[in-house]
């Protein structure tokens, strides 16, 4: 059995339509259409982190700013096939070392409460009272 090893890429180039698939196998939602990735990641983003097993795309985090001290983490998305394997792991770990890297000093993120022990006791988040809007 050949073992295809997890390569990792900071602000590497995006596949919109491969980037759309993943989004749409790994949270089930299909239907939204066509994302374009490439030019939302150029013009919001502070960095970005995929995650390759050979050819295919398997994983994805993006990173935002608001130019000075806070960033936040979106889009965390693994292929349901690999999940498990540590990918989002190393997607969080790389994507926290880059927006330190870059000067942040916070690192933001909202996540579902089955994602709670993902965020908090893998990938060290502290919980916080935040508040939201839902505008649409």
């Amino acid at each position: 059995m050949t073992v295809v090893e997890t390569t990792y890429r900071v602000d590497g180039p995006v596949d919109d339509e491969e980037l759309t698939t993943l989004h749409e196998r790994a949270f089930r939602a299909s239907g939204h259409g066509f994302v374009p990735w490439s030019k939302r990641l150029k013009r919001h983003s502070i960095c970005w982190v995929t995650a390759h097993r050979g050819d295919q795309l398997v994983g994805f985090v993006n990173v935002i700013g608001d130019g000075g001290a806070h960033a936040v983490l979106l889009d965390t998305v693994v292929l349901p096939s690999v999940q498990r394997q540590g990918i989002g792991t190393a997607l969080v770990t790389r994507a926290v070392d880059e927006a330190r890297s870059l000067g942040c000093q916070y690192l933001h993120v909202d996540y579902e409460p089955e994602a709670a022990d993902f965020y908090e006791r893998v990938c060290g988040f502290q919980p916080t009272a935040a508040g939201l809007i839902r505008l649409g």
